[in-house]
């Protein structure tokens, strides 16, 4: 009775093993007769069993479906028919991981201990062919700003370049296409909102040098977004190194001190961007407001306003600052005159505040009068107008501000 049941048993592995192999071998011909949903519904029952979802043609086949209507739809194209090319390249895009396992399993021994790959070649092949149109594909969803499709696309370009399969041969090299795609998928991760895929992105196209001006600036600006001060200090100081002549990395690291209270490594980049542009006047604006804001030092902050003013004496953010030098000592002064009971010293620091609020005068009346609608200047004169008495100027400013 045993031996029987065992020989029913056997029987029933047999038949389902033929089942799944009699549903392999029709997806394959529902793919070549281009009934593809009939073929993609049988093959997925056949990756799925266990009985045939570690055979390499199981995969292979399910690569073969993909590719056959991806090659249906390009041959449309070919002859200058309109193909369908979302359907198009969905079946590309489907291809690749089913044949990389199919090559996989294809590798292994047989039950003899011998490998004789039997789809290697034809999976190659098939790759090799069509690497190009990935290219095609993540164009297009690039266009249609399916930014996330086209990162696959130009990503699956990037992994059939390195497969180990193609090692040595054309399909591996880094030619211009190459370094193309991989600047164009860093660019596309870059709009996915996902800053990790973006700098993993950036990162790897920026070993190539490709456009690397670019790919230095979007990276310095991913690692911006997520503060992460460290690698966007790294990376300002080598895009500097890589691109001397291009500006932004130095400001941009100079800025970054700024913001990070790093004000003598601020002091230290300025005086590099001052030696390459002495004339420059924003350079000189930007010394006087580290000076000011971050070291407290207001006579250096003066010097460097008034050397941004001397260079460019129609600067308006240079004029607000020096007035605003004077302005603030003004009404320090004041405020001392304010806490004195004697009558006299009084009258002494309180005019020592006047004498510091005529010198903010003409440079908050020129800002003023370059740029009306700025509130900074017309602030300011108000209340220097105040203290000084000059009550139809402060009358003035006062109606234009209410009016605003």
């Amino acid at each position: 009775m045993k031996r029987v049941l065992l020989t029913v048993a056997l029987c029933v592995a047999a038949s389902a093993s033929f089942a799944q192999k009699k549903a392999v071998n029709d997806a394959q011909n529902s793919a070549k007769s281009n009934n593809f949903d009939e073929a993609r519904a049988l093959i997925k029952g056949a990756l799925e069993n266990p009985e045939s979802k570690d055979d390499a043609k199981t995969w292979y086949v399910a690569g073969f479906i993909e590719d056959q209507q991806f090659s249906t739809e390009r041959t449309k194209q070919v002859l200058g028919q309109e193909p369908n090319e979302p359907v198009m390249y969905e079946a590309l895009i489907n291809i690749l991981p089913y044949f990389v396992k199919a090559y996989d399993l294809d590798q292994l021994p047989n039950e003899k201990g011998k490998v004789k790959p039997r789809f290697a070649k034809d999976i190659k092949n098939t790759l090799s062919a069509n690497h190009v149109y990935y290219i095609n594909g993540g164009a297009y969803y690039f266009d249609e700003r399916d930014y996330k499709k086209a990162y696959e696309f130009f990503d699956q370009y990037l992994q059939i370049s390195n497969l180990p399969m193609f090692k040595g041969e054309p399909t591996a090299e880094r030619d211009s296409n190459f370094m193309t795609v991989q600047f164009y998928a860093a660019v596309a991760a870059t709009q996915m909102e996902n800053p990790q895929l973006a700098i993993a992105a950036l990162e790897r196209a920026k070993e190539t040098g490709f456009r690397g001006n670019d790919v230095y600036q979007y990276l310095a600006y991913e690692y911006e977004q997520l503060q992460d001060n460290e690698n966007l200090e790294r990376t300002l100081k080598e895009g500097m190194a890589k691109y001397p002549e291009e500006k932004y990395y130095l400001m941009s690291l100079i800025n970054n001190y700024i913001y990070a209270d790093k004000n003598e490594e601020a002091l230290q980049y300025l005086n590099t961007a001052i030696a390459q542009e002495p004339n420059n006047a924003q350079l000189y604006d930007v010394m006087g407001r580290v000076y000011e804001s971050g070291l407290k030092d207001y006579d250096n902050a003066e010097t460097y306003f008034a050397k941004a003013l001397e260079l460019d004496p129609n600067y308006t953010d240079a004029m607000s600052n020096l007035g605003r030098i004077y302005y603030n000592q003004a009404v320090n002064k004041l405020g001392d005159a304010n806490m004195i009971s004697d009558a006299k010293q009084y009258q002494e620091e309180s005019a020592k505040a006047k004498e510091y609020f005529r010198k903010a005068l003409p440079y908050f009346e020129k800002a003023h009068q370059l740029n009306p609608d700025d509130t900074e200047p017309m602030t300011a004169l108000r209340s220097i107008y105040y203290n000084l008495n000059m009550n139809d100027e402060f009358e003035a400013i006062e109606a234009k501000m209410n009016n605003r």
